[in-house]
């Protein structure tokens, strides 16, 4: 195919809605034969840290929250230096992308505006090459399929309970194929269901933002009994098949003040929470704890690691925001042995590429990750499987922006036919 097929010829944007009913960015991207577009999401759990999401602030206006300077800084500012370029020089227009805003964070054209117009790229190269986006952004790795990690009950900012952490999930490790572990999941969510509106009555099964149940529940353990026991009665074995995870989120309870967490109903020091997180693996089988501590305490990430990492996969996600310079900082001290993968933490798919490869040098695990206001797009699906993450974050089996994401797995798990890769028993091996 000639090059000239590969310039970007055209570059649109526009306000939509992500599943909040916020406003966010879509962007549309034509080659001379090819087309992308890309929907941006946004997090309620933000890390300080984070590449920074332009919002307009105009309080007569969304709220606040309209994205209207992110377009403009997209068609006046990035669309006339990316017009005529190769879609297939990916790092090249990420750095020129960097070097236009020229802030550490992205903070003069957003990072919203920045990641819409990077991921819309890569999706156009990989129409315009007749060729999935996994494919193109493979570039020779091993195609993976993700182990879902399915949030099913939300607390934290994901849910209007008391419940300190934030996502509760089920982790459907001991099966061979991505949908033998997706209908397990699928069946535990409805048995959780089932139980919950036994237990707590009708108002225990409304939804968070990542789709999952918001009981009225206060304690850590309570959460985990229920979704240990809806596995049992979906039929499966908790600690063979099936485990848990937790993400903690640790820095929505940390009281910087005091120095001290809110869990529980009660305020405890960095000490008696480690000892909670170890009384969690005694009782439950869980495998996977993601921010244990706040997002500037490397060393309880170094000690959690240290003492449970063996058995235990400790994910860094605020501690990281899935930049290279975080990450190297953690490998560095033992800090954690996963990486949460973001694009819009970051802001680029180059910049992306290039922490999720540091951990993998590491070996860190790696664990792609959607937010809590999504879209229906399903970019994270092939980027998972064309980085070989092996495990994916994109919330319960409910609302369709979760599913999408689920949905367009199994449609590459049907493309690829027998050379399907699934990591989940490499999970469960590697931790028990």
């Amino acid at each position: 195919m000639e090059a000239s097929a590969f310039r970007v010829e055209k570059i649109a944007s526009r306000e939509i809605l992500d599943s909040r009913g916020n406003p966010t960015v879509q962007v549309d991207l034509h080659t001379k034969s090819g087309f992308g577009r890309f929907s941006v999401p946004s997090g309620a759990s933000k890390g300080h840290l984070e590449a920074l999401e332009l919002r307009d602030g105009e309080r007569q206006r969304y709220n606040g929250l309209g994205v209207q300077k992110a377009l403009e800084n997209i068609s006046r500012v990035i669309a006339p230096k990316i017009l005529g370029l190769d879609s297939r020089d990916q790092p090249k227009i990420d750095r020129l992308l960097n070097e236009l805003d020229g802030t550490e964070n992205k903070s003069k054209l957003g990072a919203n505006a920045i990641l819409g117009i990077s991921i819309a790229l890569a999706r156009a190269s990989a129409d315009t090459a007749n060729s999935p986006l996994y494919r193109t952004i493979a570039d020779g790795r091993k195609l993976v399929l993700p182990l879902p990690m399915m949030n099913i009950i939300n607390g934290g900012k994901h849910a209007g309970n008391d419940l300190s952490f934030q996502e509760f999930m089920v982790i459907p490790a001991g099966f061979k194929t991505f949908h033998e572990a997706l209908r397990c999941g699928s069946e535990v969510y409805h048995a959780l269901k089932a139980r919950l509106e036994a237990k707590y009555g009708k108002s225990a099964i409304n939804v968070g933002d990542e789709g999952g149940f918001a009981p009225d529940i206060e304690s850590v353990e309570e959460a985990l009994g229920q979704i240990s026991d809806a596995v049992e009665e979906a039929g499966y074995s908790p600690g063979q098949n099936v485990v848990l995870g937790v993400d903690a989120a640790a820095d929505s309870f940390y009281n910087e003040d005091k120095k001290t967490y809110l869990v529980d109903g009660k305020q405890i020091g960095s000490q008696d929470l480690f000892e909670l997180y170890a009384g969690i693996e005694r009782s439950f089988p869980v495998k996977s704890i993601e921010d244990p501590f706040h997002d500037e305490d490397f060393d309880n990430f170094a000690k959690i690691t240290k003492k449970l990492g063996s058995r235990f996969q400790i994910v860094g996600d605020d501690l990281f925001v899935t930049n290279i310079k975080r990450v190297e900082k953690g490998i560095r001290l033992g800090a954690a042995n996963a990486l949460l993968v973001k694009v819009n933490q970051i802001g680029t798919l180059t910049e992306t590429i290039e922490a999720v490869e540091k951990a993998r040098q590491a070996g860190y695990g790696l664990v792609m990750s959607h937010r809590s206001g999504e879209t229906e797009d399903t970019s994270i699906a092939d980027i998972s499987v064309g980085l070989a993450t092996g495990q994916i974050k994109t919330g319960a089996p409910a609302r369709g922006e979760r599913t999408c994401k689920y949905n367009r797995l199994l449609q590459i798990e049907e493309e690829l036919g027998s050379g399907a890769s699934f990591y989940g028993p490499e999970f469960l091996k590697k931790h028990q």
